[in-house]
């Protein structure tokens, strides 16, 4: 049995992943997708272990300490990782992990798992991903305008991926990403 494959979703908040990865999973439903940990309060209707594992700073801290991070990082004031464990188990067993994480998570996963695949997914334009991230309703003007800051700092780095995902149309951007995932990781002839 050969490993799996890692392939990392990320860029911009905002910028739609959490939906493409979504919908990626309900076409590849032999896809495993990684619960991220954070030390950020849930939001309506989250749920824990579902959505993220949400720690305390002193979990999350007696953990890295530990070392179960496959990476972590600093976002917006709370911390964010992703627990080596569970991918490791996964792709041992031959699975295709999906990670659903910022910029700067991609990159340490990167140093760590040289073969990860990483796609970076991206609005038409900043006034749109503004209007999405102010439409989530659920952060402070000073929180969004931190997430806007910080996204165009991370829209420059949309050259160092291995592919581009542009989400100006949910669905011409699944079907994107679920082209790209099978050219690198094609179903079995079980699946078809």
């Amino acid at each position: 049995m050969s490993a799996g494959h890692v392939f990392i979703v990320s860029g911009p908040s905002g910028a739609g992943k959490g939906t493409l990865v979504h919908e990626l999973h309900r076409r590849i439903p032999n896809l495993w997708v990684s619960v991220s940990a954070t030390t950020r309060p849930p939001r309506p209707n989250e749920s824990d272990g579902v959505d993220y594992f949400f720690l305390t700073p002193i979990e999350f801290d007696a953990r890295e300490r530990a070392g179960e991070f496959l990476e972590e990082a600093s976002v917006h004031g709370n911390r964010y990782g992703t627990l080596r464990g569970p991918v490791e188990r996964r792709l041992s067993q031959g699975m295709d992990v999906i990670l659903e994480i910022d910029p700067q998570g991609a990159f340490q996963v990167r140093k760590h798992l040289p073969s990860a695949l990483l796609v970076f997914v991206k609005t038409a334009d900043a006034a749109e991903l503004e209007k999405r991230i102010r439409h989530r309703g659920a952060e402070t003007d000073a929180q969004i305008r931190t997430r806007l800051d910080t996204a165009q700092h991370e829209l420059k780095l949309e050259g160092t991926y291995d592919h581009v995902v542009l989400n100006d149309d949910v669905s011409r951007a699944v079907e994107d990403l679920v082209d790209y995932v099978r050219s690198v990781s094609p179903p079995d002839t079980k699946d078809l």
